[in-house]
């Protein structure tokens, strides 16, 4: 048995071919769509990129104790479950997140690993005259050194993308006779800065003379209209290259007869925003479903099902559970996801609602109609505290001035009797700005326009919130933070 994750960064669906869309080029998403199961209810758990891997590895929600950050010491990782239970492990990513102070300890889980530098904001040639150094506000510099990078990836071959889909093949290639593998191929596109050789972009012709424009703030839209189309074609061409080396996969599938023992997992972490609701980005306007609601394809060669859709609720924290089911390993009884066999086979019910967000924002649930976004119950949006044992951020450690006034927390259920730090966090940690309570009616209002005022659904959202909450064994401050009972 052979399994295999595709996973992208932050794949828009409603753009997709499968998912209705009717202007990007995704023929690839297409056939894949013909070759396995297309789940239309997939949402994300908790956000952004590494809390979101977290629960990839771990199979529980992240988002309610702790922001961005490393693995635990008591986390249990599902690559590392495999490769203690003889099955070898290996992620090949550009995802350069990982190679940061707040992920450093992901893919280390691997029995091995590979990583190819220079998206984004990596910082990897080194250019004095630049001023990279000489920049103290950290978001800018991650845009400097990006044009550096850039100057040394002139071609196709040297993309980041096209370097990991290529070492990912190769692996596929040297190991297709052998058995007891899981391989994840992760690329960072078609995350921002949506960079992409010529190629791509002449087959998006459009007239535009404004400035070099392919880095969108996740701020509000104030840009005319012929720079927000430009920024959608700018997106639209990284999300067709993804798709051409997508396709590559299904093409060594196909040329290797993969298909009868290999599971097949295509998925992202979350959508993205190009002007749906008046916003770029993510993170700092609610979590839309065109954010939330996911892309999510599976090939399961034990029941063999393909060109069917599924309505079934599902999330990520099922990826980690499915893949350990797949290798027939029992899993840890603190991973709350569930093994999606039976929902690929038959769209066998997973669960009655999910839960999502990210660490200070709303708490969100669904139930694949409803969507209910619990927002803070005070401007302070307080009180709010990390709970961890690897004291970094993103890209820096926690400040010795955050470390002064820990205390220690009594064990959590998943904590596997360990004391974690209890540290004060930002009220606006990265920069969420404060949204009302909203409701919405999807079946009724698809694009989330209107929200919806109905206290009968609301009750019955805040009940399966709230269960999805002890179920999680959230702290009880993020009760008093929304204004709900224990």
């Amino acid at each position: 048995m052979k399994a295999i994750m595709v996973m992208f960064d932050s794949l828009n669906r409603r753009l997709m071919q499968p998912y209705g869309g009717d202007w990007v080029n995704t023929p690839n998403f297409a056939r894949l769509a013909q070759r396995a199961v297309t789940f239309d209810k997939a949402f994300i758990g908790s956000m952004p990129c590494m809390p979101a891997r977290r629960e990839l590895h771990t199979g529980r929600y992240n988002f309610l104790h702790r922001s961005w950050g490393p693995l635990e010491p008591f986390d249990d990782s599902m690559p590392q479950i495999l490769d203690e239970n003889g099955v070898h492990s290996h992620i090949v990513t550009d995802h350069q997140h990982y190679w940061e102070d707040g992920g450093a300890t992901y893919h280390t889980r691997y029995t091995t690993h590979e990583f190819v530098r220079g998206q984004e904001g990596d910082p990897w040639k080194g250019l004095v005259d630049a001023g990279v150094a000489r920049d103290p506000n950290r978001n800018f510099r991650t845009r400097t050194q990006d044009l550096v990078n850039r100057d040394y990836i002139n071609e196709e071959a040297l993309m980041p993308q096209a370097q990991t889909f290529s070492k990912g093949i190769d692996f596929i290639r040297a190991n297709a006779a052998a058995d007891d593998w899981f391989l994840q191929i992760e690329t960072f596109d078609p995350h921002e800065p949506f960079f992409t050789q010529p190629g791509w972009k002449e087959q998006y012709p459009h007239e535009y003379d404004g400035e070099f424009f392919d880095w969108p703030p996740y701020e509000r839209i104030t840009e005319p209209l012929e720079k927000v189309r430009h920024m959608r074609y700018e997106y639209a061409a990284l999300m067709t290259m993804c798709d051409h080396y997508l396709g590559q996969v299904l093409d060594v599938m196909d040329e290797l007869n993969l298909w009868d023992d290999t599971l097949l997992i295509v998925n992202t972490d979350h959508g993205f925003l190009l002007g749906e609701h008046d916003w770029w980005g993510k993170l700092r306007m609610p979590w839309y479903n065109e954010l939330a609601n996911i892309p999510f394809f599976v090939w399961d060669p034990r029941s063999s099902v393909a060109g069917e859709r599924r309505g079934s609720l599902v999330q990520n924290i099922d990826v980690p559970a499915t893949v350990l089911e797949y290798f027939d390993i029992e899993r840890p009884p603190d991973m709350q996801g569930q093994p999606l066999r039976e929902a690929v086979a038959d769209d066998a019910p997973v669960r009655e609602a999910a839960l999502y967000g990210a660490h200070g924002g709303h708490i969100n649930v669904t139930d694949g109609r409803h969507v209910y976004m619990r927002a803070s119950a005070n401007d302070a949006n307080e009180p709010l505290y990390n709970y961890t044992l690897m004291s970094t951020h993103m890209r820096y450690r926690y400040d010795v001035a955050d470390l002064r006034d820990i205390e220690l927390q009594a064990p959590f259920a998943f904590t596997k009797d360990c004391r974690t730090m209890k540290i004060a966090a930002s009220s606006q940690p990265l920069r969420i700005p404060f949204f009302e309570t909203l409701l919405f009616d999807t079946q009724a209002d698809p694009g989330q326009l209107t929200p919806v005022e109905n206290p009968a659904v609301e009750a019955d959202m805040v009940d399966k919130l709230v269960g999805l909450m002890r179920a999680n064994d959230a702290p009880p401050e993020q009760y008093q933070r929304v204004g709900l009972n224990t």
